[in-house]
């Protein structure tokens, strides 16, 4: 993706729900502030049991960021639970740990997309826009 014609201003999302599934607040808060511009509504849980949760008692959320490294359930087992339930809802995973067959594992999990930490900006915003933009 050429960065060069990056404008964060480009994106806007308002009157949708994303679920932010990531248990390090540092990461939580480059998220939500990295989306506040585009103007959506933001929810967090920190484990991946309240993600669940989270997901299956709203029906409003509309795309889920989810860390795999996540503390009780991690995020290959959330990804099944949600997907068994809300087939059509997308589901960005992301790790820190960009191992070798990651991406392939999180897809295979039922993830819809797969970004690596640190998280490249544009690409991120790229990716949510094709799930949540005016398609």
């Amino acid at each position: 993706m050429n960065t060069t014609d990056f404008n964060i201003n480009n994106y806007v999302w308002e009157g949708k729900n994303v679920l932010i599934a990531e248990d390090i607040m540092s990461n939580y808060n480059f998220l939500r502030l990295l989306l506040k511009k585009s103007k959506v509504n933001v929810l967090w849980v920190e484990n991946g049991k309240d993600a669940v949760e989270t997901v299956l008692n709203n029906d409003s959320i509309d795309l889920v960021l989810l860390d795999i490294n996540l503390p009780l359930l991690n995020g290959y087992e959330v990804v099944k639970k949600i997907k068994e339930k809300r087939p059509n809802l997308p589901v960005i995973a992301q790790t820190a740990y960009a191992l070798g067959g990651d991406r392939e594992k999180s897809l295979a999990a039922g993830c819809d997309d797969y970004v690596s930490k640190p998280i490249s900006i544009p690409l991120l915003l790229k990716k949510i826009d094709f799930y949540l933009g005016n398609k």
